[in-house]
Formats: structure tokens, C-alpha cells, sequence
């Protein structure tokens, strides 16, 4: 593990695996740097990848007040400690935070976006703060999956009981940052005409139509971009599948 600092001062621990041009992972929801690892070793043979934890999760810190702001800083500090420009990948929420950044004008050769969810009322960020202040951290959670990924309930109330529920517990204030992330993640005509990295935006085939739409809207909208339908995928990142498109893009030019 390694650290690097962002211009606010907050600690951000990352992992280097590889050797190559540099790949810089962005994570969502519930998800630490290990959620990258598996895809990171895939990728390792071609190319230099670092996996990060987003402030207020794993081995980072994180200071308040909360800004998204500070969450493209976190990323551009990563692509510091990269050798100051690299590839970016991002997952779910964080594909929605890579592609802000990239709308900052952060170094990013290439970008690719793996199920960009839409986003999302404002008011699921103050609804999560208020839980989390009150200490229902387990209702966070539950509100997260039931109003803002929209898992069935009965699939809710079997993850009440999963090993991992702790855990889910223990990253329940970054879920504020989450809604915040989503619930800006529109882009304004400026912010699309600013992403100047040529762009790939992969919804997994299995993955809810919703995914699907907004990798065609990204298409659509982003001046150097395509969509791409990752047939046999979920939500859940397979580096099996996913990795050969990733080498494939990363590669080219």
C-alpha cells in the first residue's frame, strides 16, 4: 500500500500493481481499493495500475465538509502519484466521479466508464445524512439499496443477514457522498464539451436497461465517445470479460 495527499490534506492509500502505462481505478458504492484488485492483476501484464480508496473508506481519511470537489482532487492527487497523467476507469458512482473530473480537465489519456448510473434526486444525500447522523447506519444502508440502486426488498432483507453487513455499516457515511456524486452527475453542454479523452461507456449486457441507456447518452453527448454492450456481464465487475475490452481501448493510439 501506498499514500499519496490531496491538495485538502487527506491521506489517500493506494495500491500499484504492474508494469506499463498508467491505469488509475475508480470505485463505487460499498467498494474499497480490494474491490479492484482481481481487474487490477488482470490488466497488471500490459499496464501499471493503481487502485485507491476514495476518502472516508479503507486506509484513506477524509476531512468535511464534503464536496465533490475534493473527490476530483483525491483523483488528480492519484494521477500524480501515477507519473501525472494516466487511463481512468471508472465503476458505477465512481464512473459518474471520473467523468466529472475528466469535465475539470484532469489529465486522462483515456477514459472508460463501466455502468454509469443515472443520477439521482438531490434529496437522497440529505435523507442518508440524517440516518447516518442519527446512527442508524443499517438504515442508510437499507435506504441506499432500496431507494437509490433499487434492489428488491426481499433481496434487501436477505443482505440484512449477509457476513459482509458490518462492513456495509462501517462505509455508511460515504453513501452521502455517493447521492451528492449522483445527484449531480447530469452534465451540463459545457461539462460534456470539456471531456476531451476519447471515452468508452460499457454497460454490462446484464446489467438493468437503465445502465444500457446511459451508456448511450454518454455515447451521444461526450465529443470523442462510444458505448458498448459487454455481453454475459452484471453490475458486478468481471475482469475476465471485462478486462480484454479495457486492453483492447487502453491500447489503442
Amino acid at each position: 500500500m501506498e499514500k499519496t495527499i490531496s491538495k485538502d490534506g487527506t491521506e489517500i492509500a493506494f495500491d500499484r500493481v504492474g508494469h506499463g502505462p498508467a491505469v488509475v481505478l475508480v470505485v463505487g458504492a460499498f467498494n474499497t481499493r480490494s474491490t479492484g484488485a482481481p481487474l487490477a492483476e488482470v490488466l497488471a501484464p500490459r499496464f501499471t495500475v493503481l487502485s485507491y480508496d476514495r476518502r472516508g473508506r479503507g486506509a484513506s481519511g477524509d476531512r468535511f465538509p464534503y464536496a465533490v470537489a475534493r473527490e476530483i482532487e483525491d483523483l488528480e492527487a492519484v494521477i500524480g502519484a501515477a507519473g501525472g497523467s494516466a487511463f481512468v476507469v471508472g465503476y458505477s458512482s465512481g464512473a459518474v466521479l471520473a467523468v466529472k473530473a475528466a469535465a475539470q480537465r484532469l489529465p486522462i489519456q483515456r477514459l472508460a466508464l463501466y455502468d454509469t448510473p443515472p443520477p439521482q434526486p438531490a434529496s437522497h444525500a440529505a435523507e442518508l445524512a440524517a440516518l447516518v447522523a442519527s446512527g442508524r447506519r443499517g438504515d442508510a444502508v437499507e435506504y441506499f439499496q432500496r431507494s437509490v440502486v433499487g434492489i428488491p426488498e426481499a433481496v434487501i432483507l436477505q443482505l440484512r443477514h449477509a457476513p459482509f453487513r458490518r462492513a456495509l455499516e462501517a462505509m455508511a457515511p460515504t453513501l452521502v457522498y455517493e447521492a451528492t456524486i449522483m445527484g449531480e452527475a447530469a452534465l451540463s453542454s459545457e461539462e460534456a464539451a470539456a471531456v476531451r479523452a476519447p471515452t468508452l461507456a460499457i454497460a454490462g449486457g446484464a446489467s438493468p436497461p437503465f445502465m444500457h441507456d446511459v451508456a448511450e447518452t454518454l455515447a451521444r453527448t461526450l465529443p470523442d465517445a462510444r458505448a458498448f454492450r459487454l455481453e454475459g456481464a452484471t453490475h458486478d465487475i468481471a475482469p475476465s470479460l471485462l478486462g480484454p475490452v479495457l486492453e483492447a481501448f487502453l491500447s489503442k493510439g
